[in-house]
């Protein structure tokens, strides 16, 4: 008798925002039973070294330079799960929020395997933790819009309106600005003035992990001179001027008044 397949499945995973300890226990519950780990640039790749049974490939992309394109992700996602392998697909942040994880799942499924999702903490929800910003807050902010500030290549009209966006919520949080960062706030600043503060955060929850606090205008004035690391997003709003205690002392070196 011909002995039955095991029957593959693909896991894709919300790494957090870089630092391991911020991946939940369902995340390594998986990790620890994968048979193979497709991990992308921003995944907390320090987790990687405690697992030693699973095949490990990087799959990352960066502007201009892609370990593999989507469709081949895709695909190998396939090809490893019809092999019977539990197959973890370990991205960085939450695979919902600006990570193709819908589209990987949704290609999966199509191909009569099963897709397991684990949220993942996003950046943006750790970067205002961190830094004690809340994004929302009772006296100034009732409202809060999450944006990208890099658009899907080969879009011919953007669908990002951050001008329109600027006047209807109180908080704007843009994911992966640097490229167009000074195209955004100009349009930001038409909507909610040059004196709105911002905070620019890289690196999130990692060791080279910055934060710069400025008022919009004047990082428009010197946004060509200051150095700013991706990954990284930026957080608008007067929610900014309502970080902690705490964290105050360590950002007035940054804060431009």
């Amino acid at each position: 008798m011909r002995r039955k397949r095991k029957k593959g499945k693909v896991i894709i995973i919300g790494g957090g925002p870089g630092d391991p300890e911020l991946l939940t226990i369902k995340a390594i519950k998986y990790l620890k039973k994968a048979d193979i780990i497709l991990y992308d640039r921003l995944a907390p790749i320090e987790i990687l070294s405690k697992f030693d049974r699973p095949e490990k490939v990087y799959v990352g992309k960066r502007p201009g330079n892609h370990a593999l394109s989507q469709e081949e992700i895709n695909k190998l996602l396939v090809q490893e799960a019809k092999k019977g392998k539990i197959v973890v697909r370990l991205k960085g942040g939450d695979p919902y929020i600006f990570g193709r994880g819908e589209e990987e799942c949704m290609y999966v499924k199509r191909h009569g395997i099963e897709c397991i999702v684990v949220p993942g903490i996003s950046s943006f929800i750790s970067a205002a933790a961190r830094f004690g910003i809340p994004l929302t807050n009772r006296e100034v902010s009732s409202s809060f819009a999450v944006v990208t500030g890099y658009e899907a290549e080969g879009k011919k009209i953007s669908k990002v309106n951050y001008r329109k966006i600027a006047e209807s919520v109180d908080t704007i949080v843009i994911f992966m600005p640097l490229t167009r960062l000074k195209y955004i706030l100009e349009e930001i600043g038409k909507a909610k003035g040059e004196d709105v503060p911002i905070a620019i955060i890289s690196n999130i929850s990692l060791k080279k992990e910055r934060i710069l606090v400025y008022r919009l205008g004047e990082i428009l004035k010197v946004i060509n001179k200051t150095s700013i690391e991706s990954p990284a997003l930026v957080i608008v709003g007067q929610v900014v001027k309502k970080k902690s205690t705490s964290v105050t002392l360590c950002l007035k070196k940054f804060l431009v008044t």
